[in-house]
Parts: structure tokens; sequence; C-alpha cells
């Protein structure tokens, strides 16, 4: 059995390439969702006109990795508390942003994020929006597994060991 997460945190690249080698990840697609308009093309969401964020939809085996550790992984690999940002891209397209799927993501992101805020690990509050999953685009192949295709692809992505829970 899986189960689905959407995620967005700044260029889908890079989110995508570390999320892949989480222990059970089964699979990561790159896309877009949240905005306005229907069957949303790169070359119109990257204006920022569309509403879409890119976004990962990860396949996950709950038995092997829970939604809450896939939450705090997306706090750890990106910065929750810059508006419409992340590293050099910048607009809407780029956001934070957990899109649940139902009532339990929607509670245990809410209590992730009220950990995070409690920690103050940022020293700055998160700004990461928490709406419900709306309609999911396939990004383009070419968007898919970019950075293995090219693996010097750009990425503002990595992981920050400073920013973990303390249990």
């Amino acid at each position: 059995m899986t189960a689905i997460a959407i995620l967005a945190g700044g260029c889908f690249w890079g989110v995508e390439d570390l999320f892949r080698k989480l222990p059970g990840v089964v699979d990561t697609e790159v896309g877009y969702t949240g905005g306005r308009t229907d069957a949303p093309q790169y070359k119109d969401v990257k204006t920022g006109a569309t509403g879409h964020a890119e976004a990962i939809r990860i396949t996950y085996d709950p038995a092997k990795i829970s939604y809450r550790r896939l939450l705090e992984f997306f706090f750890q690999i990106h910065d929750p508390t810059t508006l419409n940002r992340q590293g050099n891209d910048i607009g809407s397209q780029y956001r934070s942003a957990i899109f649940y799927l139902d009532r339990d993501q929607e509670e245990t992101a809410r209590a992730t994020i009220a950990d995070f805020e409690r920690s103050g690990v940022y020293g700055r509050k998160i700004v990461t929006e928490l709406v419900p999953a709306g309609p999911w685009y396939d990004a383009e192949d070419y968007h898919q597994d970019y950075l293995v295709k090219y693996p010097d692809g750009y990425t503002c992505h990595f992981i920050r060991p400073e920013w973990t829970l303390k249990t």
C-alpha cells in the first residue's frame, strides 16, 4: 500500500532529487498545482501568472516512512520563512506550500509547522501555505528526473542538519 504527499518548496528539480533518495519513497513526479489555469505549461507557470506552484508529488510507503517524517525532511531542504522565494528563484511559483489530501494530512502538517515554529530553528516565522490539494498537472517530460538526466543542473536545495527538530 502506498500514499501520496504533494509539496512545493521552490524549483521542483532540487526538491525531487532529494526526496527520491529517501528510504520509503517509491516514486516522485514534478508538476504544477495550486493555481487557476487548466493544463498549465512551464512557459506560463514560470511567469507567475497562472498561480500554480512548481510542486512534487511523492508516492511513499507509510510502513517505511511516515507523512510526518516527509514533512520534517521538507522543512530541512528549503527555507519555509521566505515568501515566494527559494535561493535565486523568485515568484509565487516558487512558494513554500503543503497541499494536503485529507484531514489526517492537514492535522499532521499543522502540528509539524507548530513544532518547527516553537523550536525556533529558523529564527523567523514560517510562511508555508497549508491548503487542500487541487488539480495536479504533470510537468513536461524534460522536467521529470531533471537532475538525474543533468547531474550538474541548477539546484538551490540541500539538507540543512541544523534545521532538525530536537525531541
